[in-house]
Parts: C-alpha cells; structure tokens; sequence
C-alpha cells in the first residue's frame, strides 16, 4: 500500500514538479534544492 502512494507520487511529480537532472545542483536556489530532494526522496521510497 505504501510503495503504490509513493509510485503515484512520483508520478503527479513528474507531471506538476519541474526537473533539474541538467543542471549543477550547487548552482540551484534554496527552493529548487527543496524539489530536488523531495522528488529523490519519493524516488527512493517508491522503488523500496
């Protein structure tokens, strides 16, 4: 039940949260960092 609601999470991620994979995460703001960790955190989860 838990890896579904983090695997539809990632998916409402991929559809509404803008990506960073290209850029040079030390050259992000504050809160593009926050979006960063917080799409690899439900990544991670997901795939737990």
């Amino acid at each position: 039940m838990k890896k579904q609601a983090f695997k539809l999470l990632v998916k409402l991620n991929n559809l509404i949260l803008p990506s960073y994979y290209k850029q040079d995460p030390m050259k992000l703001s504050t809160l593009q960092k926050a979006v960063l960790g917080f799409r690899y955190w439900a990544l991670t989860n997901s795939l737990k």
